[in-house]
C-alpha cells in the first residue's frame, strides 16, 4: 500500500485516508468576470496533465481533514515531496528533477527518465491495440 506524508499530521498514513484535490498552485486571472466561455472552460477543466513530477493538491480526509500540496513522479506514482498549503511551489531544475534546496534535501531517483513513459507495450495505446 502506498504511503502518504501529512505535513500537519507529521506522519505517513495509508493512501486509502487521501484525497487528489487536482492540480496545485493554479492563480484565478485578473478579470476572470469578463472571460468568454472558452476561456473560462479552459480555466476550469484544462490541466496539464504532464509525465515527470506534478503538483497536486491533497486532502488528509480521514486524519485532519487539511489540504497539503504534494510533489508526486505521474510515471511510477512516488511522492517526492509533501508541504504546507500556502508554502512557495518548489523549484525543478532543467531536467525536470526537484531542485535542492541544501545539503539535507531529499534527492529523487524512481529510476525512470522525467520524460519517458517506458516501453511502448506498457503505454495506453499499445494496450488498447493489443486488446482489438
Amino acid at each position: 500500500m502506498l504511503l502518504i506524508h501529512c505535513p500537519y499530521c507529521e506522519e505517513e498514513r495509508p493512501e486509502l485516508e487521501f484525497r487528489q484535490s487536482g492540480e496545485a498552485h493554479l492563480k484565478r486571472p485578473e478579470g476572470s468576470a469578463t472571460l468568454s466561455d472558452r476561456e473560462a472552460a479552459e480555466l476550469l477543466y484544462f490541466r496539464t496533465n504532464s509525465r515527470g513530477l506534478v503538483f497536486e493538491r491533497w486532502r488528509h480526509i480521514h486524519g485532519c481533514g487539511r489540504f497539503f500540496n504534494a510533489v508526486r513522479h505521474a510515471v511510477t506514482d512516488k511522492f517526492v515531496k509533501t508541504y504546507k498549503a500556502g508554502l512557495p511551489k518548489p523549484e525543478i531544475d532543467a531536467d525536470g528533477r526537484l531542485a535542492a534546496a541544501g545539503s539535507n534535501a531529499p534527492t529523487f531517483d524512481a529510476n525512470v527518465e522525467p520524460d519517458v513513459m517506458g516501453d511502448a507495450a506498457h503505454t495506453p495505446v499499445a494496450r488498447t491495440e493489443a486488446q482489438q
